[in-house]
């Protein structure tokens, strides 16, 4: 006979219901963590290269404009963590029932509502203090980017394509932002480009949900199909070609180096939104844009080698020469 051996089985995801206001899962010595991770770090990045954009422009390249920039960066990042918390604050009770976000600080219970209130004010009181240098005419960015995620987090968001351009627009403010930072003109077409481009990194992140969830957690995505979806990233990509190709022609602080610039960076930029198309509709990903931007090895030689060549450029046409 042969012995009988006992395994342990392997764990269960939680299918019940998730802790709620009244019920808190409570981790000791786990809430700076959990704070921390309410405030989202794994998306500053976006803030620090969407307000950084105005650095294409040489007229930036001053002590001046660097610490502007530099403020800039700052402000953004804490407004975007104060909608971070706010999104999630509302968010909590839907987000308790979604596979993919029930175990968030709030939604778990590791964090109460009323502990993430006060870091919020704490993050607005810093907000605050970090604009007291900067007039109502540099700062009007920020207040537009809050007053847009408000609106988005109390009921906007469920309005399907409504949801995607409200959050390709808070891009744009960050690039505005930086800008009006730096003092910089601000370029038509590079505002254009970065707002289509938004649009087709939320819209893969848009079907990656339908696929995974089938829309059940997000009501906007009653909205959508996945074709529907494929199709409408096919045309931002076109959009974000287009205008890129513009700003090199007319906007771009080239000087006489315009046109080969334009002939040697269309076609990576090209190549760029083809691998995130390829990466989106054949292998499936998409969920989280960022991380799919930074960790494709393709994706991320081709940028370096676009912002080298760019860079090149940009000396170039600054030079003596």
């Amino acid at each position: 006979m042969n012995p009988v051996t006992h395994t342990t089985p392997p764990p269960v995801p939680a299918t019940g219901p998730h802790p709620t206001d009244a019920v808190l899962v409570r981790h000791p010595g786990t809430v700076a963590g959990a704070l921390l991770r309410l405030a989202r770090p794994g998306q500053w990045p976006k803030n620090i290269l969407v307000v950084s954009v105005p650095l294409l422009d040489p007229q930036s390249w001053s002590r001046a404009g660097l610490a502007g920039l530099g403020w800039a960066i700052t402000a953004f990042t804490l407004a975007s963590i104060l909608v971070y918390v706010l999104n999630d604050l509302v968010d909590r009770r839907r987000d308790a029932d979604n596979p993919a976000r029930w175990h968030r600080p709030l939604a778990s219970g590791r964090l109460s509502p009323r502990t993430a209130t006060v870091f919020a004010a704490a993050v607005a009181t810093a907000l605050i203090a970090a604009l007291t240098a900067q007039t109502a005419a540099t700062a009007w960015p920020i207040a537009a980017y809050l007053l847009l995620n408000l609106g988005y987090s109390l009921g906007l968001k469920h309005v399907p394509l409504l949801d995607v351009f409200l959050v390709a627009t808070g891009f744009v403010l960050r690039l505005v932002y930086g800008y009006l930072a730096t003092g910089a003109p601000m370029p038509g077409w590079l505002l254009t480009a970065v707002f289509t481009l938004c649009l087709l990194l939320t819209l893969g992140k848009r079907r990656h949900e339908l696929r995974s969830t089938g829309g059940e957690h997000r009501p906007a995505l009653r909205g959508y199909t996945v074709p529907l979806t494929e199709q409408l990233m096919q045309l931002s990509a076109a959009l974000t070609a287009g205008s890129y190709l513009l700003y090199l022609r007319d906007e771009a602080p080239l000087a006489g180096y315009a046109s080969i610039a334009a002939v040697l960076l269309t076609p990576m930029a090209v190549f760029g939104l083809f691998r995130y198309l390829q990466l989106v509709l054949v292998h499936d990903v998409g969920g989280n844009p960022v991380r799919t931007l930074v960790r494709d090895p393709a994706l991320v030689t081709n940028t370096a080698l676009w912002a080298a060549l760019s860079g090149g450029f940009l000396l170039a046409a600054r030079g003596p020469w």
